[in-house]
């Protein structure tokens, strides 16, 4: 995990309870990876500049939350649904919410990451992210 319960709680500021928080946690960590194509497993966290290291945290703690507070409409199989007229349609896209690589996410979150310089594509741009 690239945010503990530690982290989460007293630097972040947040509010859910340990065992509720720390699957999604671990949960982000993966998806963070998954969005910087696993450089931050393979560089080490601590291989990272200061500034890197504390957009990683905060966005895990980001995800985590948003995961944690939007549990029922991520984890549902169901993408549209409609009774006498109304409809309600979940497309995983939004001007606040998007869908990189499977990974719905608030889009601010995502910006930031890529802040990091690990969500390019272009393997020499990447690796000049790196201090």
């Amino acid at each position: 995990m690239y945010a503990g319960y530690e982290y989460y709680s007293g630097t972040y500021g947040g509010t859910v309870p340990e065992p509720d928080i720390l699957p999604r946690l671990r949960q982000a960590a993966r998806d963070v990876d998954t969005l910087t194509f696993g450089r931050i497993h393979a560089v080490g966290l601590e291989n990272l500049s200061t500034y890197q290291q504390e957009i990683i945290q905060e966005c895990c703690c980001q995800l985590a939350e948003f995961a944690h507070e939007n549990a029922d409409v991520l984890e549902s199989i169901v993408s549209g649904y409609s009774i006498n007229g109304a409809s309600l349609t979940l497309s995983g896209s939004s001007t606040a919410v998007e869908t990189v690589s499977g990974i719905c996410l608030p889009r601010a979150v995502y910006r930031n990451l890529c802040q990091t310089g690990l969500c390019c594509r272009s393997e020499t741009r990447w690796r000049d992210a790196i201090p």
